[in-house]
């Protein structure tokens, strides 16, 4: 028997059941760390240098790069991505 196929809403949290605020703010912590992640890789910078440049310890980069997304909570992704030169932009479009 096939499962069957869903499309998504959009936001992979809407669709595992979050509720659509909580959702919202999850699948904003998740497109930073993405972004946050690709800035550190592309730039050639080690765990080490991105630390002083975002002002964190090496241990919160590693953290960074493996994805732990709980333990950043959107505000610190915001001033990380601040720290890093970049600006945060909110699409508020429905």
């Amino acid at each position: 028997m096939k499962e069957p196929i869903t499309e998504s809403s959009g936001n992979v949290f809407v669709d595992l059941g979050f509720d659509p605020a909580e959702a919202a703010i999850l699948q904003m912590r998740a497109e930073l760390m993405t972004d946050l992640r690709e800035f550190i890789r592309s730039s050639g910078m080690t765990q080490m240098e991105a630390a002083q440049r975002l002002g964190v310890g090496q241990s919160r980069v590693s953290d960074l790069m493996r994805g732990k997304w709980d333990r950043f909570s959107l505000e610190m992704l915001i001033t990380l991505e601040a720290r890093a030169g970049r600006k945060v932009r909110l699409d508020l479009a429905a």
